[in-house]
């Protein structure tokens, strides 16, 4: 656990000081799964429909109508939750949880509570901690409150309802309460929505709330094992908004504390523009919501074959990738990581090395900095990218010396729009760079003659003139001239009292 740390402002992590308290972090994420229906009726499972439209009596929670379980959802279920280490229980049980809300048309949502589909696992960070899951489960989505209509809406000053979300297939991730910072926190959460990229599970989208996150935070005094009184922020829907929130968390409670006061347990909401969090409530506990088995829904029962199909359904994991690239490729921990973060960037990079095996590590520096600055002003995705083999190929003329770095830039620009080759473009382009003796020594002579100063310093054992004149045949052949070759040639021409 990390030692609580004093803030120069609302949000803003300041120099870290031993205050004697320890900070205990525990994430709720919620994950709406990609599947083509919801959970437990067959309306469609999609965003930006316009409101209301994708229901039904189901969803709608109309009396007499029985819900039936989405099984694409527990596949899903399952193949994340093997991803993430968790044991799948054989057996689990969908509860009632019983609470009135205006969004959720029921007045219960389907839930798991005693009996969840999958428990233990962790999740491995950049930093080399583990954050441990405690629970995964199955449940239900509620609607959408619209507390800020679009252009004021039909009734200004009042909340609507939209309710296309409810019944959206959800598993909720729960960590144990060990996170010990909130940089570890925005680290795990960071890599989990690596995972359902991975898989496939999700989109991770948190623009569309996709993936949402509720962080518990609570400080208990150095060296104690029992926990504090935890706050509950809800809903944070950006990685740097949990970061930002459990800061000024801490450091609220931290002043409590320090100050003799008391923390109450409770939820708040966090107010991005601020940085600041606010009370909303006090906090619900377990045997609030009346948990009881859902009684339309029969027992999950899942056999050893079907967990073993999603066993071998998952592709090679993030962190594990990361590894191979390390080790496989020579890539720094950061460039692997990088080139690892999603899926497509991974295998475009793997594509374009097997295109030009002896380029590893070339190919990785052009792909983490030309390509994704190129993907970035193109406002496009690593999927509507020049095509890996053709960066390869581009890479490959610079590793064998054709083209300078600022020549094979101009080439590759030229490749993503165009049908023609590298080696074609370079040759339209006049970039080759130019190896030929004859020309480079008569650029050699015309530095040597045109910089005595530079020759006589050289002479004199300052080495850095000699980058000088190499430099003067390179503007001389419009940076066409090859620049080591062009070195040895005046060493040489140097060495033997050329003028």
């Amino acid at each position: 656990m990390s030692v609580a740390q004093s803030t120069t402002g609302a949000g803003a992590v300041g120099v870290p000081v031993d205050t004697g308290w320890e900070t205990v972090i525990g994430l709720e994420v919620h994950v709406q799964l990609r599947t083509r229906t919801k959970m437990f009726c067959r309306c469609e499972n999609r965003f930006g429909a316009e409101p209301n439209d994708l229901v039904c009596p189901v969803c709608l929670g109309y009396p007499g109508t029985l819900p039936v379980t989405n099984q694409r959802a527990v596949d899903l279920a399952i193949r994340l939750a093997l991803a993430l280490g968790c044991e799948v229980r054989r057996r689990s049980v969908f509860a009632r949880k019983n609470y009135f809300y205006p969004d959720l048309p029921k007045g219960y949502q389907i839930s798991q509570y005693d009996q969840p589909l999958a428990e233990g696992g962790g999740v491995p960070l950049p930093s080399g901690n583990t954050v441990r899951i405690h629970r995964l489960h199955l449940e239900e989505d509620a609607g959408k409150l619209l507390h800020e209509v679009p252009g004021g809406g039909p009734l200004p000053g009042r909340s609507l309802v939209d309710f296309n979300r409810c019944g959206v297939p959800l598993v909720e991730i729960v960590t144990e309460p060990e996170i010990g910072s909130p940089a570890d926190a925005q680290a795990y959460l960071q890599v989990l929505h690596q995972v359902l990229l991975y898989t496939g599970a999700s989109d991770g989208n948190m623009e569309e709330g996709s993936l949402r996150c509720d962080a518990n935070l609570s400080l208990r005094p150095a060296g104690e094992t029992a926990l504090g009184t935890k706050t509950e922020v809800k809903n944070l829907n950006s990685f740097r908004h949990v970061a930002k929130a459990l800061e000024y968390e801490r450091e609220r409670q931290l002043h409590v504390l320090t100050s003799g006061g008391r923390v109450e347990q409770e939820t708040r909401s966090f107010e991005p523009a601020t940085g600041v969090t606010r009370s909303l409530r006090s906090k619900e506990e377990a045997h609030d919501y009346r948990y009881f088995p859902e009684p339309d829904l029969p027992t999950v029962v899942l056999s050893g074959e079907r967990i073993e199909r999603q066993a071998n359904r998952l592709p090679e994991l993030p962190w594990t990738k990361s590894a191979r690239f390390r080790d496989a490729y020579g890539l720094r921990s950061e460039e692997a990581a990088l080139l690892s973060g999603s899926v497509a960037l991974a295998t475009y990079y793997e594509r374009a090395v097997a295109a030009h095996p002896q380029g590893k590590r070339t190919i990785a520096n052009w792909v983490m900095t030309e390509l994704l600055r190129e993907l970035k002003e193109r406002s496009i995705d690593v999927e509507q990218a020049i095509a890996p083999e053709r960066l390869a190929a581009v890479v490959a003329l610079v590793d064998s010396g054709e083209l300078s770095t600022t020549a094979a830039k101009d080439v590759l620009a030229e490749a993503w729009d165009s049908s023609e080759t590298p080696d074609q473009i370079a040759d339209r382009l006049g970039l080759r760079q130019v190896r030929d003796d004859s020309r480079l020594e008569a650029w050699a002579d015309e530095a040597i003659a045109a910089n005595e100063k530079a020759v006589t310093e050289y002479r004199g054992g300052r080495q850095q003139a000699l980058g000088y004149l190499v430099g003067q045949i390179m503007r001389a052949s419009r940076g066409s001239a090859e620049p080591r070759a062009a070195q040895e040639i005046l060493r040489r021409k140097l060495a033997d009292g050329g003028q």
